[in-house]
């Protein structure tokens, strides 16, 4: 692709060619610009062939109406940077532009004003693009702070969800927009009591990613639309220049499965406090060779201009569709060279202190409300900002075609509306011998993918799968490479390998149209946590107003775990994920630890048929034994916790609990050993912890046991109780405080980082969860002598004083 600024011939072909009559005067009214916005020659002449483009694939009917569009634009860009500066500063707007009275002004002013007055003119070109095509492409914005650009645009517009149209959709609805931004006002239960954020958020109109956590925007945009679906992505170039994996997408884009995207970074050169690498000349050189080496096609425009965006948007899409075009008919191979548009801009560009640190936030050097100077500083930029309202008028009936092209609002472009179907389960058969739980997952996924080819299919491997159990995935699949050298690869593989944790989770978290299946290291799993947290907080956001997230569950399986992974030291022992994500709200985010293949089979069919849901599965990868027949492993899958074992003969029982595969090993044990000395147990597995806790609200509480079921699996009775966790004892007792009321009588061994090179029996040994350190535990709980159900040198082993071969071989 060659940039939207023209070569030579180019630039002599469409100036031989002049215009004439309306559209001359059409041209011109647009070419003198409006406000801070000018257009260099330069652009002018993209936009006469852009039009001439326009018009001759009879998207427009005439030059003439391609200018009244642009024109139409610089005057809604203008009134959305006037208001984004109204939202940071003022509780009142004044349609006719007459000077605001101190008390109009906010006692604290808040807003990343310069990076949304960055984005008004590339969002608001956006809406003029999809009007000049009579298409509603899908939009993404990496840099979610900027909002503001996003909710005064689509205010003006009348692009909004309900929430939004009944709040601001009003003669006073711009004010009242100023007035609820940053306002911190709380409903009764405690929420936010205007439909509006500091990010992107599910009131935003066509928002689907909040974009807090700058940089997953990046990994994701290649993965999200469908063939014959467009995104422009809005990128942020600080998180280009820090995100590793941004430059890989043209590894993963396939016309076979993806649809067209447009990638546009906002180089406006600043972070919070200082200058990005790219905010020099040498650096954003840099930036464009690195990107051509990886195979994109980067090429810079101007970003203060809301026509360079148009014509950006529309090279860019038609130059990729017409690679598409040569890959499927074969004159062409991957990997195809992905248009990359540099806005150049500089942060707060039409505003009062542009280009300084201060414009990321507050741009004016004092508060209006309390000093006359800087309220006149605020009037005298603002001032070339300004939309005369029947002026603003014209230009929105001028872009506001909707139902004349019989396409949907901005809010509902396809990404915003992704609803798969569901999908067919397959049914498969349970085994009766030792198995790796892992090769359920891969029996399962496999049968998935095959019954539903429909749905795109995407696997985030960061590092090997065949290790991991997952063989018939990945021969089914294939990694996906641009040069494929064996049969485990393909230029159209569904594998997508890198070693980057966030890259993998990405593309699968943007395959929102498809099957999903993430497996990791647990301890590598850390990684993904801020891309997962993100999704999760977005669901639940779109639940709260009424908009649930369509997407299917998918897991994110955390294998050759903390308890199976000595061979790789300490660094490769970690059970962080799981805890963080048990952290998280019970409706979005389920915590399971199958310890079998039974019961991990068992789990798939429900993960699978949520919606809106992730999964994070810890499951072993060594052979364990099967613990569970079918009607356990589905009992279990349901409610979350069941009883194993139990003898109530003799004296009070003492109750073990077991969370993790090893763990309900080493409790097996223990039982055993009780039963031979006559003392009474009951043993409970707890696979989905999350199932137990207290519940922190009403919809977590859906998924959570009411009391009677909980006193039902744990009697109040059975005061002495014993856990043993994968997890970090303190935080499975935290969560699940309500299973163990009597601290004095109750004992959790978990995780307590100590490890190294050590075999499963030695790391249960030295972390304190070997059979033996159970039933000193439970000896504990019970006031019985330590050694009660131990030999000597058991006792001396578990105390540190004898050989832990005793206990481990």
């Amino acid at each position: 692709m060659s940039a939207p600024d023209l070569n030579n011939d180019s630039l002599i072909d469409t100036l031989s060619h002049p215009l004439t009559g309306n559209a001359q005067d059409a041209y011109n009214h647009w070419r003198a610009g409006y406000g801070v916005i000018r257009h260099g020659d330069l652009l002018c002449a993209s936009v006469l062939r852009l039009a001439r483009q326009l018009v001759s694939r009879t998207l427009q009917p005439n030059l003439e109406a391609v200018f009244h569009h642009l024109a139409a634009l610089d005057r809604l860009a203008s009134a959305g940077m006037w208001q984004v500066v109204h939202m940071t500063y003022t509780n009142r707007v004044c349609l006719n532009g007459k000077a605001l009275a101190a008390d109009d002004f906010k006692p604290k002013p808040e807003g990343h004003t310069g990076g949304a007055l960055n984005m008004v003119p590339a969002y608001a070109a956006y809406l003029a693009s999809n009007s000049l095509t009579g298409k509603t492409r899908s939009w993404l914005m990496g840099q979610g702070h900027c909002v503001a650009a996003i909710d005064a645009l689509n205010v003006l517009t009348g692009n909004l969800h309900p929430e939004q149209q009944q709040t601001y959709g009003g003669a006073d609805g711009l004010t009242q927009l100023a007035r609820d931004f940053y306002s911190y006002r709380q409903n009764s239960d405690g929420s936010n009591a205007a439909p509006l954020g500091s990010h992107v958020n599910p009131y935003t109109a066509g928002g689907i990613i909040e974009g807090g956590y700058l940089g997953f925007a990046e990994l994701q945009y290649a993965h999200m639309p469908l063939p014959g679906e467009s995104l422009v992505a809005f990128l942020s170039d600080g998180a280009a220049e820090e995100q590793r994996g941004s430059d890989w997408i043209p590894r993963w884009w396939r016309a076979e499965d993806c649809g067209l995207i447009m990638p546009i970074m906002i180089a406006n050169g600043r972070r919070i406090e200082q200058r990005t690498e790219l905010g020099t000349r040498e650096g954003l050189e840099r930036f464009e060779k690195h990107l051509s080496a990886r195979g994109f096609a980067p090429f810079r425009f101007d970003g203060r201009d809301p026509a360079a965006f148009v014509c950006a948007m529309l090279d860019m899409e038609w130059a990729l569709e017409e690679q598409v075009e040569a890959v499927l008919s074969g004159q062409q191979n991957y990997p195809a060279r992905i248009p990359y548009g540099i806005a150049e801009t500089i942060k707060g560009f039409g505003f009062y202190g542009a280009g300084e640190n201060a414009a990321h936030n507050l741009p004016l050097p004092g508060n209006p409300r309390v000093d006359a100077r800087i309220r006149e500083l605020f009037h005298q930029h603002t001032a070339p900002l300004h939309v005369q309202p029947d002026e603003l008028t014209a230009a929105l009936r001028t872009l506001n075609r909707h139902q004349d092209q019989k396409r949907p609002l901005e809010r509902d472009h396809p990404l915003a509306l992704r609803t798969p179907p569901d999908p067919v389960i397959p049914t498969l058969a349970p085994v009766q011998q030792a198995a790796s739980p892992m090769t359920a997952i891969n029996d399962f996924f496999c049968a998935l993918v095959g019954a539903n080819p429909t749905l795109r299919p995407r696997v985030g491997n960061p590092d090997e799968l065949a290790s991991n159990r997952l063989e018939g995935v990945l021969h089914l699949l294939k990694h996906r490479v641009n040069e494929p050298e064996n049969n485990h690869e393909s230029v159209l593989g569904g594998v997508i390998t890198v070693l980057n944790e966030e890259a993998v989770v990405s593309a699968c978290l943007a395959n929102k149209a498809g099957l999903n299946l993430v497996a990791s290291y647990e301890a590598f799993c850390v990684k993904m946590l801020g891309a997962i947290r993100q999704e999760l907080i977005f669901a639940r956001h779109q639940t709260a107003v009424g908009r649930p997230a369509r997407w299917l569950g998918m897991p994110v399986v955390a294998t050759s775990h903390t308890w199976e992974n000595g061979k790789n030291e300490q660094s490769h022992q970690d059970t962080t994920f799981c805890e963080s994500l048990l952290g998280e709200m019970s409706d979005v985010s389920r915590v399971v630890f199958p310890a079998d293949y039974n019961s991990t089979l068992a789990l798939m069919p429900g993960i699978y048929r949520n919606r809106g849901r992730i999964t994070c599965m810890v499951v072993p990868k060594r052979e364990r034994p099967c613990v569970f027949n079918t009607a356990e492993a589905a009992l279990l899958a349901r409610q979350g916790a069941i009883v194993i074992d139990e003898d109530t003969g003799g004296r009070e029982p003492v109750m073990l609990i077991a969370n993790g595969a090893y763990q309900l090993s080493e409790t097996i044990r223990a039982c055993e050993r009780l039963r031979d000395s006559g003392a009474a147990f009951r043993l409970v597995y707890v696979q989905e912890p999350g199932r137990l806790r207290q519940p922190r609200d009403a919809r977590e509480a859906a998924e959570c046991m009411n009391e009677l079921e909980r006193e039902q699996l744990f009697p109040g009775r059975l005061s002495c109780r014993v856990a043993l966790t994968h997890m970090r004892a303190e935080v499975f007792r935290g969560h699940l405080h309500t299973l163990f009321p009597v601290p004095a009588t109750s004992r959790v061994l978990g995780y307590r980082n100590h490890g190294g090179t050590l075999n499963e029996a030695g790391m249960l040994f030295t972390n304190g969860c070997s059979w033996a350190h159970a039933l000193a535990a439970c000896a504990s709980v019970m006031a019985l002598p330590p050694g009660e159900w131990l030999s000597s040198a058991e006792l001396a082993a578990v105390e540190g004083r004898g050989d832990p071969a005793v206990i481990t071989r």
